[in-house]
């Protein structure tokens, strides 16, 4: 089966499996926004706790997600996750500080005679849903305009600037990508909640912060793709793997890419629509049409990343440094190998449904909250 594929097809299929697992996790990131959200929802002790427990059955799930898209990465281009994680690990440090915060808030919040008090792993559930989106969009915004780093021929990396990573927050396209997706995690948070929760109060103040948010979002969502369109992009020969500015790279990418291009604004179209369900019926299913947008949407963008010969991470200090699909992969043989393996990706979405169907089966209350003793 997949020995019959091309080198190319093989670097192809494997970045989107890494596509799709990253817009996997950007629709799992409800959990962070849903933590933002946490004292404007609830301003109750019991309101509070309905929130972080419908958020705590679904945390380990973006946990799950987030691990299957990094050991992707790091299996299928090696040389990416080399350079990036090593070189602006001062960024990527601190994304992994505030996800593991999250672990310990939910696991303590409620533990018997807690020294810190549950106001403090709030806040730390706060950190990881605020500053570890943010950061964590300001990470992915790098894809688009560029790292400070040097390959030598020995495929051996180096940053060239001693913030390691940290110089990309100056940059206003990346920390807007950011800023997008933190908005779009507490939209996400609030169409959950009015999808998952029992409580009438809290329903009413997620849809008021539907009504006043998407706006914010709609502007930033805006400015992003219009910066895309109009942007520089990176594009590289496939006979000399010779890298070049291309202007406008990722409109091109989406002229020539008409699958890509239908996904990009069917997702769009299905996002809208989930969030104008939530502000304008009564209904509670807008997470879905929303949930299923993001993910088209997400794919999308990374597709024009990658494909169409495309140096998918460029470098600021030495262009032709530059990492592509074809320079940054794995061996023939371990692709083909691993994507034997990655059959077994659909079997690991299916648990993730069915555990979401189990757990959702019944809108969470406050009732159920207080007669659970093992709640978070």
């Amino acid at each position: 089966m997949f020995d019959t594929l091309s080198y190319l097809q093989l670097q192809q299929y494997w970045w989107f499996l890494v596509s799709l697992l990253a817009a996997l996790f950007v629709f799992m990131t409800f959990v962070q926004g849903g933590q933002t959200l946490l004292w404007s929802l609830g301003k109750t002790e019991d309101q509070r706790d309905v929130i972080i427990n419908a958020l705590g059955r679904k945390w380990e799930l973006t946990f799950t997600t987030l691990v299957m898209f990094g050991g992707a990465l790091f299996a299928a281009f090696p040389l990416f996750y080399a350079t990036s994680f090593g070189g602006a690990y001062y960024v990527w440090m601190a994304i992994l500080f505030c996800f593991i915060i999250q672990a310990v808030a939910y696991e303590y919040r409620k533990k018997p005679n807690n020294f810190f008090g549950e106001r403090t792993y709030e806040v730390f559930l706060f950190i990881n849903g605020s500053f570890g989106i943010i950061l964590l969009g300001t990470a992915l915004g790098t894809l688009f305009t560029g790292g400070n780093f040097i390959v030598n021929s020995m495929n051996l990396s180096h940053w060239t600037k001693a913030s390691y990573g940290l110089e990309a927050a100056l940059n206003f396209f990346n920390v807007a990508f950011g800023l997008m997706l933190f908005f779009l995690a507490r939209l996400l948070a609030a169409l959950y909640f009015i999808n998952s929760i029992d409580d009438k109060t809290i329903l009413h103040r997620a849809r008021i912060v539907l009504k006043y948010e998407t706006w914010i979002f709609l502007i930033l969502f805006l400015y992003v793709t219009g910066a895309l369109l109009t942007m520089q992009g990176y594009s590289y020969d496939p006979k000399t793997f010779v890298v070049s500015v291309e202007s406008m790279k990722y409109w091109h990418n989406f002229m020539e890419l008409s699958v890509v291009t239908g996904t990009f604004v069917l997702g769009t179209l299905l996002l809208l629509a989930g969030l104008f369900f939530g502000i304008f019926s009564h209904s509670d299913k807008g997470i879905w049409p929303a949930g299923t947008g993001v993910v088209l949407v997400v794919t999308s963008l990374f597709l024009i990343l990658g494909y169409n010969h495309t140096a998918f991470y460029p470098s600021l200090a030495d262009l032709q440094s530059s990492l592509t699909i074809q320079n940054s992969s794995g061996s023939y043989y371990t692709l083909t190998a691993m994507s034997y393996v990655s059959l077994l990706v659909p079997f690991v979405l299916g648990y993730i449904i069915i555990v979401w169907r189990v757990m959702n089966r019944k809108k969470i209350s406050v009732d159920e909250v207080k007669n659970d003793p093992h709640h978070y």
